[in-house]
């Protein structure tokens, strides 16, 4: 794979036009220092660009690019349109967003804009037009940064009368989009178009903003958010070709966020970004599924944009990182894919609401602290690394679905279980893989999983078009399927597959399922394996008959004790492993140790040693990552012994002992 940059991007987001211009010449110095060999400006600069309607001035920027260039940055240019200038909600209220309640915004915040607003689209074309003709032949401009961080929804007229155009071009004829909709239910069948109303607080929308008297409604809604916002994307990055055709071109994501379909936006992004923010408490494990996700989006090396240094500031506890946790978590996200490391921010700012999210340069204005030391120290050795991992590729044979029509979809059915949240469902599978060092990709619905040995495909709720007999052929061929409870019980309209769960997938799973018990948080069951071992079991309990299936475990209390909890069934060359309720961690490594060794799949080290051991592939070599984030010394792998440890040069020792937050970035030839 090619190498979409000449070094690893290391810097972050720099906002010097709130400094005085000798505060410039100092950061340039302390920057320096640190090795930062890259800067994102220009992310909220709308306001000053352009002052009025008819005026714009760039000088200031101008300086800025000049600085950075005479310097050698790469420079990531921003095009400042996730933040509205006050003079065009003065003049066009229309620009503003209205929220679910139904409030019409005035100017505040950011992300503040009408995705369909026809004056945004013209102000933001304008403007990234301008910043295209000025900067596009400057080849110090490395990347592209259109927006930032897109997200949120609008439900005023504008979005009304384009969802409705939407709805058009995807149902065709309105009797099409009442049964999708399942509109006979309570009696709201429509006869034109313009009776079409948004689904927020004051429509079908419930006042709590979760849940929805139609899903299908909902759902397309979401759908259609994801694809205006896309579009407002599409709009600036064509611009921006038109100057310069072989332009980077990207946005920065955020993980699992849940408003936008990102395997969709990533078909239209030259290289993946994303901000990774975990809490002090977020698990390793969900940091790892979060840079998996973000590299299977594009199946390539993704950019970190934005990690703090130090500590948030919008979260309830912002704990500070300890010593050598920034760097740890920053070979993680080189590990699972990374091309790039960036913070937010390289100044603190002096005021407002991020004034206290960390830093390169604290309010102390100077490079004596121990933040700074270990950016120094993590700077100096990514400069070492040099060109080496650019490029690399993770390779896995297990790939996990994700896929945000389930996720929404899963979310908004009213019943069984407030308790099934999505992502925490697809984590608890994740993390069985992660705790054994076994590759993961993250795969979309429609992903090509000849690619692997097994598919996860936990709560597949909604099973699509195509679906269906692509799992099949991919179990007939020899594969290892692995789905639960909550799969296969409805279609892309949130509409039930009648004959029995699992719907769809009833031959492939050979199971049916009667019907779906919820437990209470304080309730629980427990399912029995065939040798004995018990685990408890809670959220939903699947009641289920075997029909070509084997009984892998049962459930052990209630009126269904003795009932088929699990089972595996045999499908051409391959088969399907059914979880009929959220066990708990050992039960789910359990049923999915059972698959793993059926498929012949093998970790990235068999001797991790309670290690984090992620792998990257070049030419001719793989470089392991081993990674201690427990809280006890462990002993680097012995199979790594005696090849050269590229963060310090040295050969890896036999008995080595890694402390919390050391990492060794190991090479070894093929």
């Amino acid at each position: 794979m090619s190498n979409k940059f000449k070094r690893i991007l290391y810097g972050g987001d720099y906002n010097p036009n709130q400094w005085s211009k000798d505060i410039w010449k100092e950061d340039m110095r302390i920057f320096r220092d640190a090795r930062i060999n890259s800067a994102t400006i220009n992310v909220f600069s709308w306001a000053k660009l352009q002052p009025s309607e008819e005026e714009y001035c760039f000088d200031e920027l101008d300086e800025v690019v000049d600085m950075l260039s005479q310097d050698g940055y790469d420079i990531v240019l921003a095009t400042s349109t996730a933040a509205l200038p006050a003079w065009m909600f003065k003049k066009y209220p229309e620009v503003a967003r209205t929220d679910y309640q139904g409030r019409h915004h005035k100017f505040g915040q950011r992300h503040n804009a009408c995705p369909n607003s026809a004056v945004y689209q013209k102000y933001a074309s304008a403007l990234v037009e301008r910043l295209a003709r000025r900067y596009a032949d400057n080849r110090h401009v490395t990347c592209w940064h259109i927006n930032n961080e897109y997200g949120g929804a609008c439900y005023c007229e504008n979005c009304e009368k384009a969802f409705r155009v939407w709805l058009r071009n995807k149902y065709k004829t309105i009797d099409e989009l009442n049964r999708a909709w399942n509109l006979e239910f309570w009696g709201h069948t429509v006869y034109e178009w313009d009776e079409i109303v948004l689904p927020n607080a004051l429509g079908d929308g419930m006042e709590d903003g979760v849940n929805t008297a139609f899903a299908g409604l909902s759902i397309d809604y979401c759908r259609f958010n994801s694809d205006s916002l896309l579009n407002n994307f599409k709009m600036e990055r064509d611009i921006i070709r038109r100057y310069h055709k072989d332009a980077l071109i990207t946005t920065n994501l955020m993980g699992t966020y849940k408003g936008l379909d990102y395997f969709k936006w990533a078909k239209e992004m030259d290289i993946v970004s994303w901000d990774n923010y975990p809490s002090y408490n977020t698990p390793w494990s969900y940091i790892a599924m979060c840079h998996d996700l973000m590299r299977g989006l594009k199946g390539e090396p993704f950019m970190l944009m934005e990690q703090t240094p130090s500590q948030q500031n919008w979260q309830p506890y912002n704990s500070l990182k300890r010593p050598g946790q920034m760097r740890a978590q920053s070979y993680q996200t080189i590990a699972h894919g990374a091309d790039t490391i960036q913070f937010f921010q390289l100044r603190r700012s002096a005021g407002g609401c991020e004034k206290f999210h960390g830093a390169v340069i604290a309010h102390a204005g100077t490079e004596n602290t121990r933040v700074f030391r270990e950016v120094k120290q993590l700077g100096e050795e990514l400069e070492g690394l040099g060109t080496s991992t650019l490029g690399s590729v993770n390779q896995a044979e297990v790939g996990i679905v994700f896929d945000w029509d389930n996720y929404w979809g899963l979310e908004y059915t009213s019943g069984p279980s407030v308790d099934l949240t999505y992502v925490k469902q697809i984590h608890q599978y994740y993390k069985y893989f992660y705790d054994n060092n076994i590759g993961v990709d993250m795969i979309p619905y429609d992903g090509d999983f000849g690619k692997y040995k097994v598919i996860v495909a936990p709560v597949l709720y909604m099973v699509k078009e195509g679906m269906k007999e692509a799992l099949e052929m991919f179990v007939k061929n020899g594969g290892v399927l692995i789905t639960t409870y909550m799969s296969g019980i409805v279609d892309q309209s949130d509409n039930v597959y009648l004959g029995g769960y699992p719907g769809p997938l009833r031959e492939l799973a050979g199971v049916w399922v009667e019907e779906i018990d919820a437990l209470a948080p304080e309730q629980f069951n427990e399912v029995v394996f065939e040798d004995g071992t018990k685990n408890r079991c809670g959220i939903v309990c699947d009641i289920m008959h075997l029909e070509h299936a084997q009984c892998v475990a049962t459930y052990g209390m209630d009126f269904y004790a003795g009932t088929p909890a699990a089972a595996r069934n045999q499908y051409g060359q391959g088969s399907t492993w059914y979880l009929g309720s959220s066990m708990d961690e050992g039960g789910i490594a359990k049923v999915l140790e059972m698959a793993v060794k059926e498929a012949g799949v093998a970790p990235v080290l068999g001797d991790g040693n309670g290690l984090e051991v992620t792998c990257r592939k070049a030419e001719g070599c793989r470089y392991y990552f081993v990674m201690n984030f427990r809280d006890k010394a462990q002993e680097v792998p012995a199979s790594l012994a005696g090849h050269q440890n590229l963060l310090t040069g040295r050969e890896v020792k036999a008995g080595e002992q890694m402390r919390k937050f050391d990492v060794r970035i190991v090479k070894v030839d093929d």
